[in-house]
């Protein structure tokens, strides 16, 4: 192990026991880091959902750990904190968001000690703030995975309560099963990262973005997949590495979409998509023309030996682009039908 890993290491250990001392809800928030004991090829960096906590990657983090990576899934501030919090005492989520950019930045420095190239990824308005990295650091990170990320309310109205009020919101699916997180928060905690998803938008307008993965829902009610999908678009401009996916309707993937605790009955498509872009040099163009010719009947063999895939790779891919989980492929993998 050299020195640098091994300071990592005992950074992650020490921040593993004050976790302890803290006082956390439960264990689901806890955070977590699935470290190898040397450098890797790639090390991902996953920031969970608003009022939610690290539980929400760990399939994916251990399938990309099992892959050979490095990965790190820390608290938020703010989030999982034991407490009796209700509308009079709501949970102390921050209302800057330089709170979130910098704690995100003095975690990719913590994940460039442990591998070679820095992929990052978010749920919801950890997506947010997975696209704000790839937008301000793109020489610095790999790739960016953005689960459907929070960039307006399905509800246009809403986003005007959330511009306006400071009133206390309860989530009304907060007794769903899975969620370990909190029920409920002030509006202006949520505030920052819509304010946020505006400068995201026009920045992406302009400037060249790592190379993002997009993966949205039909099923999805709480955001606003037009605005996911212009985003997409405008990144796309510039970065022509990027990828899109729609989950079909049919499918019942909502906004909670990492696991099977949560929204998700179906959370191995999740991971089938994001192991497959990680270990793909594909362009948009080149992922539409695989797709394409997955659904005329041509075998993934060939097309994984003529792209250079992985193997397994481009054989659930190639699952995922037929009829077996309801999906029209052109919708699914085309933003402009969708």
């Amino acid at each position: 192990m050299t020195v640098s890993i091994q300071k990592t290491a005992e950074f992650l250990e020490h921040l593993h026991q004050s976790e302890s001392r803290l006082g956390l809800r439960n264990e689901a928030c806890r955070s977590r880091f699935l470290v190898h004991p040397y450098s890797t090829s790639k090390v991902c960096l996953f920031l969970h959902g608003f009022t939610a906590a690290p539980y929400q990657f760990e399939p994916l983090g251990k399938a990309l750990f099992n892959k050979g990576y490095n990965v790190l899934v820390p608290l938020q501030p703010g989030h999982g904190l034991a407490g009796e919090w209700n509308r009079q005492t709501p949970p102390p989520l921050p209302t800057d968001i330089q709170t979130y950019q910098k704690f995100v930045l003095e975690w990719l420095q913590i994940a460039q000690t442990l591998g070679e190239q820095v992929v990052v990824g978010g749920l919801s308005t950890g997506g947010t703030l997975a696209a704000w990295l790839a937008l301000e650091y793109p020489q610095q990170i790999e790739r960016a995975l953005l689960f459907t990320p929070f960039l307006g309310s399905s509800n246009s109205l809403f986003d005007q309560l959330i511009k306006t009020l400071p009133i206390y919101f309860e989530w009304f699916n907060k007794d769903a099963p899975g969620n370990f997180g909190y029920k409920g928060f002030r509006i202006p905690a949520l505030r920052i990262f819509l304010e946020l998803a505006e400068k995201i938008v026009e920045q992406a307008e302009s400037e060249v973005a790592a190379p993002v993965l997009m993966v949205c829902s039909e099923g999805d009610r709480a955001v606003n997949r037009t605005q996911q999908r212009e985003l997409f678009k405008m990144i796309l401009k510039h970065q022509p590495k990027s990828w899109y996916y729609c989950f079909d309707d049919s499918l019942h993937i909502e906004h909670r979409m990492m696991t099977k605790l949560e929204d998700n009955d179906y959370e191995e498509l999740v991971i089938t998509l994001a192991r497959a872009f990680v270990n793909s040099d594909l362009t948009w163009v080149e992922f539409q023309k695989m797709a394409s010719r997955i659904a005329d009947g041509e075998a993934y063999e060939q097309i994984q030996r003529e792209l250079h895939l992985d193997s397994q790779a481009s054989q659930q891919l190639s699952a995922m682009m037929t009829e077996n989980f309801g999906c029209d492929r052109l919708k699914c993998i085309n933003p402009s039908q969708a």
